[in-house]
């Protein structure tokens, strides 16, 4: 059958975009590498998912997942450890970059909770709902366009993670670079944020965080007048960096 020339069509999917189905695959698998590495990850089920995606981010989730076979389990788990809970810049919490410790995280993290529960997703009291590895285990398996709205609200803060990474030569910084992937290019606002995070941190307040899962702080969740959506019908499971250009060339607190 002979090639047609399709008419040119603007305004649909920019050139090399990602469909929705590769944004899922490929925060399923970065969500899974994401979790502290432990013996009953399912590395063989993650080794086919990359063969199917595309170059742009098989090749970086391949990178890691090599490094994550050739590497002794102790040695994996000491080195996440001492990357996302010993520096505040690269903490996998995600409220963390714009509130730091201070009240203004409660409500942020609520935001979280609220758009699972509205999914009819109930997360375990024992993980913030902010973790990187749970937002995109979110958005992959549950409902992507509030998950990936749930990634641009902290855009700047997901880059920050992504150049402190880099600038660590951290083997983590390329999961991060194909869940970028997924996300349109860091620009205006955000660009700003990023380059004020890199140069002063997190904020910081003395006061501190509301505690999260207080009475007060989940009353809303309680309020009679919402309703969160049915479950789904399926199982879900929820299981000082450089800066570009003209700049300035996290799961800790």
């Amino acid at each position: 059958m002979p090639a047609l020339k399709a008419p040119l069509r603007r305004g649909r999917r920019k050139a090399g975009a990602l469909d929705d189905a590769t944004v899922r695959a490929t925060w399923q698998v970065a969500s899974l590498l994401l979790d502290y590495p432990d013996e009953g990850q399912p590395l063989d089920v993650v080794a086919q998912a990359i063969e199917a995606l595309p170059a742009s981010v098989a090749e970086p989730l391949a990178r890691f997942l090599e490094h994550r076979r050739g590497t002794p389990l102790g040695a994996l788990q000491a080195d996440y450890v001492e990357t996302f809970d010993t520096r505040r810049r690269c903490t996998l919490f995600l409220t963390y970059f714009l509130h730091g410790d201070t009240r203004k995280r409660g409500m942020a993290l609520l935001r979280f909770k609220q758009a699972y529960l509205a999914a009819g997703l109930e997360l375990d009291d024992t993980e913030l709902p902010d973790h990187l590895a749970v937002v995109l285990e979110f958005a992959a398996t549950a409902d992507l366009e509030e998950g990936r709205r749930l990634l641009l609200d902290h855009r700047a803060g997901l880059e920050l993670l992504r150049l402190s990474l880099t600038d660590l030569g951290s083997p983590y910084a390329d999961l991060v670079t194909a869940v970028c992937a997924g996300l349109p290019p860091v620009g205006g606002d955000d660009l700003e944020m990023v380059r004020k995070l890199a140069a002063e941190g997190p904020p910081d307040e003395e006061v501190g965080l509301t505690p999260y899962g207080e009475p007060g702080f989940d009353a809303a969740l309680t309020d009679p007048r919402y309703r969160p959506a049915p479950a789904p019908s399926g199982p879900v499971d929820l299981g000082l960096p450089a800066m570009p250009s003209a700049a300035p060339s996290g799961r800790g607190a």
